[in-house]
């Protein structure tokens, strides 16, 4: 047995001086380094951490107790396998303590395989139970909502991996409600607080999607996500679950089970939240096409206006055609009286010359009466015909007069135009809009106050 201090005499000395923490910290790892200096040790490997050092750093365990191991580069590099969670493993090498820290741990030297750990076999039984049963079929995977409305989070409220949830869902799109619901996720309360969790966020009916998860860990840390019990719930539940357990080389059964495995919390909430820019993007993309319909549709319309503008005739030219109409028509009259007032003449000169030639005495005052009477049904022909062309040519004007816009002004109406366009509705109108407004005699420049429909 080593001694730090000599044994107590039986005389008065003078006290020893104390330690301070490096000496203890020092003689203790001495003490340890020469008494256990070359030890084999059988245990299941746990947490095991590579650093860019290359040094490994893990715990060695079974179901009463662990210790500390480092296993430093020169060492390492020599084996020709790489250890991973759950392996047990037969270990040779040093007891020593890490003087900074003061922990007890053992510097390994050499490993060997030594079978698969109690954990990992306690996995695989419980893996191949629950996919006998088919809670991992994809066929009873319930799908993700596209946008969630409302993401519950069944974790920890003060571990790594809610912080990491709520900074990725701040980023991508922070309008989603996220509500925590707390629940262990290590020991070994657990596992019945993650099931009382899930049935609690089901029960409160305004989740569209859950997350339980947590940050990364030991195997022994994540075995409350290994349960059976746990496993169930996620099966039973009616919303779509994600499970986001650990590290992305981390698998549980929630994993296998949940209808989707998300391979870290933040990459859970990457995969629930929708890119907000990604959105925005998509809605420009949406209003430039809208904007180019419209000027498109403008474009056409704008065309089909002129075209029915080009059709349109101004009601000037309709005047004027009219006009020029009733002007035939009095042309024609007249040639058509000359023409009869000619063949009458013709006629009256043919008789003149028969009674000429006969110009017997006694016959002279009867032709003479009988012409008499013929120049004057002549002249009630000629004036019969006149009246009914002249009544014809009258009733012609008045329906010609009825139909021009003129006419149509006189009797009080007005026509109302803005830039040359004439105005029918009050909808083509807005206020501050100048119009010109015509009347039978003259114009008026208004500019519109207020519509009243």
């Amino acid at each position: 047995m080593h001694h730090f201090t000599d044994a107590p005499s039986s005389h008065v000395e003078t006290p020893a001086k104390p330690l301070s923490v490096s000496e203890l910290n020092g003689k203790a790892r001495r003490l340890l380094e020469m008494s256990f200096n070359n030890v084999r040790v059988e245990g299941e490997i746990s947490g095991l951490a590579r650093p860019s050092s290359g040094h490994w750093y893990f715990t060695l365990k079974d179901k009463q107790s662990q210790i500390r191991c480092a296993m430093f580069k020169n060492r390492n590099q020599a084996l020709k396998f790489t250890p991973t969670e759950g392996m047990r493993l037969l270990i040779r090498g040093r007891v020593s303590l890490y003087e900074g820290r003061g922990d007890y741990q053992l510097l390994v030297e050499h490993m060997d395989h030594a079978g698969t750990g109690d954990l990992q076999k306690d996995f695989e039984v419980m893996k191949a139970k629950l996919a006998a049963e088919g809670l991992f079929d994809i066929d009873r995977k319930k799908p993700l909502p596209e946008h969630p409305k409302h993401i519950g989070v069944i974790t920890s409220p003060t571990g790594a991996a809610i912080r990491d949830i709520l900074t990725v869902l701040k980023r991508r799109f922070p309008s989603i409600p996220v509500t925590v619901i707390p629940s262990s996720v290590q020991g070994d309360y657990a596992k019945q607080e993650l099931v009382n969790a899930i049935k609690l966020a089901e029960a409160a009916n305004q989740f569209d999607v859950l997350i339980v998860g947590r940050g990364g860990g030991s195997l022994e840390d994540l075995w409350p996500f290994n349960e059976e019990i746990v496993a169930r719930a996620i099966a039973e539940c009616s919303i779509p679950i994600v499970s986001a357990v650990g590290h992305e080389i981390d698998f549980t059964i929630a994993d296998f089970v949940a209808d989707l495995r998300a391979a870290t919390p933040s990459a859970a909430a990457e995969i629930l939240s929708p890119d907000r820019q990604a959105i925005l993007n998509q809605l420009f993309l949406f209003q430039r096409k809208l904007n180019t319909m419209i000027q498109h549709k403008l474009i056409l319309s704008s065309k089909e206006l002129g075209s029915i503008k080009g059709r349109l005739r101004h009601p000037g030219e309709r005047l004027r055609d009219s006009a020029q109409r009733l002007d035939d028509l009095e042309i024609r009259l007249k040639q058509a009286m000359t023409l009869q007032l000619e063949r009458s003449n013709s006629r009256l000169s043919r008789l003149q010359e028969r009674t000429e030639r006969c110009n017997p005495i006694f016959q002279l005052e009867s032709l003479k009466g009988k012409n008499e009477r013929l120049e004057q049904k002549l002249i009630q022909l000629t004036l019969n015909q006149l009246e009914k062309r002249s009544f014809k040519l009258e009733k012609a004007s008045g329906e010609l007069n009825a139909v021009s816009p003129l006419a149509t002004l006189s009797r009080g109406y007005s026509i109302t135009s803005r830039d040359s366009i004439i105005i029918r509705s009050s909808q083509q109108l807005k206020e501050g809009d100048l119009i010109t407004t015509r009347f039978h005699k003259g114009e008026a420049l208004c500019k519109i106050e207020k519509l009243v429909s």
